[in-house]
């Protein structure tokens, strides 16, 4: 994990400053590949984390008016100070998007037969792990696009575009 250094939690920087600094080297450094993740729903647990403690190194502690005493801002009041998307409806708004890229070039590229290609050879035993291809139609699917062919819905480029809108809008809890 990314340590946000002693900078965040510095009095002398403003506010703004250090959302600044998140913005433009950390989440960038974050989110470095995210697109061909995998991701679970431990690993979005773990990026929402990382994701809070920054902010409330970001925000810091208040005051209680009633007791005096410092306590943590809930999570909710952190993300309206912060008004950006989340880092989960980050990622997989850009996996759906990459998707798209990579499904409208062809049978004839490389990616493609990546992207729809089956490994040979025997699966380990136990429980079979989550695929890619699993997570893009579970991330369709809480857009409400279940049961449809997404190769076949990324070929439309304005379609794709409004479904990749629709999936940045999703309040992901």
């Amino acid at each position: 994990m990314l340590s946000f250094g002693a900078e965040s939690s510095s009095s002398l920087l403003p506010k703004n400053l250090k959302i600044k600094i998140y913005r433009s080297i950390i989440f960038p450094v974050v989110l470095y590949g995210c697109e061909t993740l995998s991701l679970t729903y431990r690993e979005e647990c773990r990026q929402r984390v990382f994701e809070k403690g920054v902010l409330r190194r970001i925000f810091g502690t208040k005051r209680d008016g009633v007791t005096g005493k410092w306590r943590k801002l809930p999570i909710e009041v952190l993300n309206d100070m912060y008004s950006s998307p989340n880092i989960v409806q980050v990622i997989k708004e850009r996996k759906i998007r990459w998707v798209g890229h990579a499904a409208c070039m062809g049978e004839s590229k490389g990616v493609y037969r990546v992207l729809l290609g089956k490994p040979e050879g025997k699966r380990p035993l136990g429980r079979p792990r989550h695929r890619w291809q699993d997570n893009i139609k579970m991330d369709l699917q809480e857009v409400g696009c279940e049961g449809m062919d997404w190769i076949d819905l990324a070929q439309d480029r304005d379609g794709w575009h409004a479904l990749v809108n629709m999936v940045m809008n999703l309040l992901v809890p």
